[in-house]
């Protein structure tokens, strides 16, 4: 499984209340949700991101509540994959769970930039980014965790079981 897209990139510390705000929180739908996903943080966010496009954060990205509707938003708005050096236990866990690909990787995290076209191939971890040409090797998706991202999140990847 691939990934292509055009980067958003974000700091340190980008907390859940940043990605959806709480005050967005009496909704569960993944699509009413996807249209205030990163308001708080990036007010165009919403109005630029694509099918495809690709986050990229330095440390701690997702950390906050343990809220779910964090990486539903993100998901629900097009993203293909969140890279960051390190993520939040929480976060990490509801991503998988909700079938979000993520991928740590410091040296991506630190040298893409924003508006950097760049793919990802989830079997192998290889990161390319397609504007400078440097390539980075990501943690690959253990074979269980790429099945239930590929199901589309765990309670999918148990039904078909």
């Amino acid at each position: 499984m691939k990934a292509l897209g055009t980067v958003f990139k974000y700091g340190d510390n980008v907390d859940t209340d940043v990605i959806i705000p709480a005050r967005y929180l009496n909704s569960s739908d993944p699509k009413e949700l996807a249209t205030h996903c990163m308001e708080d943080i990036d007010k165009d966010f919403v109005n630029r991101v694509k099918p495809g496009d690709i986050i990229v954060a330095t440390k701690n990205f997702g950390c906050g509540s343990s809220r779910e509707h964090a990486p539903i938003a993100i998901k629900a708005s097009g993203v293909s994959v969140v890279i960051a050096e390190t993520f939040a236990r929480i976060f990490y866990r509801n991503a998988i769970n909700i079938g979000l690909p993520i991928m740590e990787c410091k040296e991506a995290s630190e040298a893409i930039k924003e508006g950097d076209e760049v793919s990802v191939d989830f079997d192998s971890g290889i990161i390319t980014d397609i504007t400078t040409g440097q390539t980075f090797k990501g943690q690959p998706f253990p074979e269980f965790m790429q099945k239930i991202i590929d199901s589309e999140g765990l309670l999918n990847y148990i039904k078909n079981k």
